[in-house]
């Protein structure tokens, strides 16, 4: 499997292209702010063609770049049901002043527009885009609506210590060391503990985990070393 990472122009927002192999159809996870001309590289070095945008939830330092990557070749965009509603308009809960940066540097919220296919995931849907296989695991906490998408391979360069034979794409559910915030709009710390105990902690220890923000690592790892898991994992023994 052909995964291929790097971060957006603000929030280092981890975006990702993932395929069987070169030359085939793809999936682009999270694209953010600014991460067109390097998405445009990456897929012109792999010669791959996008197929759909996968979301892991509705803020605008994931979704940014949603509509122009979708557009002109009938790319749909898949979200949670329940961050649905974020697509139109992924800045009406950013800060004044943040908001204001944004524009300064990127362009005014004005000219946001929603992708024309917008099609909504559901809890445990499997599904079957670009020639692979990405189960949907709804994991609320961080948005309402924020998913982890698994995947049944690792990337082909991850090196045998890892040793991890299955991949999750966490998004903002799941960092090495930490978690994603809940105090924005529609976060919940208690569902976000639920989540962990539910989604994540279920989890096998060799599962590979691409993450949100900042470097990957693996489930067995962080059920070891992160705090929030710990303390999960100490209130339910």
């Amino acid at each position: 499997m052909l995964v291929t990472s790097f971060p957006a122009a603000a929030f280092a927002t981890n975006c990702y292209v993932v395929a069987p192999a070169a030359g085939e159809e793809c999936l682009v996870v999270d694209p953010g702010i600014g991460v067109l001309d390097t998405l445009a590289a990456v897929l012109a070095e792999h010669r791959l063609r996008p197929a759909a945008v996968l979301l892991t939830h509705g803020h605008a330092d994931h979704v940014y770049s949603v509509t122009p990557v979708c557009a002109g070749g009938g790319v749909p965009a898949l979200v949670h049901a329940d961050d649905r509603y974020r697509l139109a308009d992924p800045f009406a809960t950013l800060d004044p002043q943040l908001l204001a940066m944004l524009e300064a540097q990127f362009g005014a919220s004005a000219t946001w527009a929603e992708p024309s296919d917008v099609r909504t995931v559901t809890d445990g849907e499997v599904l079957e885009l670009a020639g692979l296989t990405v189960t949907v695991s709804h994991a609320p906490g961080h948005t309402e609506g924020s998913v982890m998408f698994a995947l049944p391979g690792v990337p082909d360069d991850l090196a045998p210590a890892v040793g991890a034979t299955s991949t999750v794409v966490s998004g903002d559910v799941l960092f090495a060391g930490s978690i994603g915030r809940t105090d924005l709009p529609g976060g919940s710390m208690a569902a976000m503990l639920a989540s962990l105990r539910d989604k994540v902690l279920t989890l096998p220890d060799d599962v590979y985990v691409l993450p949100g923000h900042g470097p990957a690592t693996t489930v067995g790892r962080e059920r070891r070393t992160n705090p929030y898991l710990l303390q999960v994992a100490a209130e339910h023994r």
